[in-house]
């Protein structure tokens, strides 16, 4: 007997159903309420690029000496270095006025939306700089750099 094959997906591509969210204040990290999440600001439309906002477990070596094989167990969880790259505006009313160095708060994640029901990801995170792109011919851009300040939250439902 054949073992049992995973459910089929509904796939789908992020621009236009992805959403991020900057929330300055949450009590709860493991459970936003949808008051605290709707306080925040919704950052998609002006997003660019996105890097990072995933956790990774380090492998730890366990070698004995009954065996040539070295096993591993997981070790420390680290989150990678993060940022949003966002659109400049010629009038600087923009991301930098929001979101300047040392603003602490939530990034909130939602994959396939913010429709109640579905998952989401919650990552505590503090503004580690603000570098503009000096490039002369495309659009103008700054990328938000962020400190993961603790253990994000992943997949929690969407209130």
């Amino acid at each position: 007997m054949a073992a049992t094959p995973i459910s089929a997906t509904s796939r789908y591509i992020p621009p236009g159903t992805t959403r991020y969210y900057w929330v300055t204040t949450i009590s709860n990290k493991n459970s936003p309420t949808r008051s605290e999440l709707n306080a925040g600001t919704d950052l998609t439309a002006e997003i660019a690029a996105v890097s990072g906002f995933a956790t990774n477990s380090d492998q730890q070596d366990t070698p004995d000496l009954g065996s040539r094989f070295v096993s591993k167990i997981p070790g420390r969880i680290t989150a990678d270095d993060s940022s949003v790259t966002m659109y400049l505006s010629s009038t600087s009313s923009d991301v930098r006025t929001l979101l300047p160095r040392d603003t602490a708060g939530f990034m909130c994640i939602f994959p396939e939306g913010d429709t109640a029901g579905l998952k989401y990801d919650v990552f505590p995170a503090k503004v580690t700089g603000q570098p503009k792109a000096r490039d002369v011919e495309n659009p103008a851009q700054i990328t938000i750099q962020f400190s993961i300040t603790s253990i994000p939250v992943e997949n929690i439902t969407v209130p």
